[in-house]
């Protein structure tokens, strides 16, 4: 990449994409990123076009995506592999509706216990910690 105004080093690459410096290392080792040439003056710069993917990531994993699962995004990036990428995108929205499942189960249980405690009076043992030591089914 030539040294042109839209180029930018590593740390502006970070800055840009509001990510550590070893935020980006760890996604090059991981292969998630190109590592740029380094010229002969030594100094790697990073255009336009690295910082999309690195949006493309951090905007994957706020979606839940692991680094694995946006490699395979990444990797079905070229316009003729919708049907796959949306394959993945409903196999991640089935894992969230669980999660938010067992989420509200949860909610409901914690409440429960709450209560429980709220309206026992002159007793020894808590609710809240007896429901723990029994094993409440959350699962």
């Amino acid at each position: 990449m030539d040294n042109k105004p839209e180029s930018v080093t590593i740390g502006g690459l970070a800055q840009a994409a509001e990510v550590n410096v070893e935020t980006i290392r760890y996604y090059q080792r991981r292969g998630l990123l190109n590592e740029p040439v380094r010229p002969a003056g030594g100094i790697r710069y990073y255009g336009s076009a690295d910082i999309a993917r690195l949006v493309f990531i951090k905007t994957a994993q706020k979606l839940g995506f692991t680094l694995s699962e946006v490699s395979d995004l990444l990797r079905l990036d070229d316009g003729a592999h919708c049907v796959e990428a949306s394959e993945l995108a409903a196999r991640k929205l089935h894992n969230v509706r669980g999660k938010i499942d067992t989420l509200k189960r949860i909610e409901e249980l914690l409440s429960e216990m709450v209560t429980r405690c709220h309206t026992q009076q002159e007793t020894v043992a808590c609710p809240l910690i007896s429901s723990l030591y029994k094993g409440v089914g959350i699962l």
